[in-house]
């Protein structure tokens, strides 16, 4: 009976998968070009669900697409978002009043504590 042996390769040194029945997927090209004239092509999938019509550019600065139509009719601003702070996103989740309570009964907890540790350390 023969033995059988086997040849190790190093990590990652060879790939034994081919190319032969994989098929690229379809893309859609984007040029993007920056204030200084520099071009990036980025493949995006037709897949994607939204494309940017931004991309960093290599140097820094922000290149916007060149030959990309965006899908939205309507787009908006940054001049036109109205910034939603922490306080009015709390204040669609409760009122002022549920509130004031809430505050009463965690000042009513921590003062419990307090004194918990005064007498424990007494």
């Amino acid at each position: 009976m023969k033995s059988a042996t086997m040849r190790g390769t190093g990590l990652g040194a060879i790939s034994y998968e081919s190319e032969r029945h994989a098929e690229a997927p379809e893309c859609e090209v984007v040029r993007y070009a920056c204030s200084l004239g520099h071009q990036s092509v980025i493949p995006f999938s037709v897949e994607a669900e939204e494309i940017p019509l931004t991309w960093m550019c290599r140097c820094g600065r922000e290149a916007a697409a060149v030959n990309k139509v965006p899908k939205m009719a309507f787009v908006i601003t940054a001049d036109q978002r109205v910034l939603r702070t922490h306080w009015d996103m709390l204040l669609e989740r409760r009122t002022i009043a549920d509130l004031q309570e809430l505050l009463a009964e965690r000042l009513a907890v921590l003062r419990n504590q307090e004194e918990e540790e005064e007498r424990l350390s007494a």
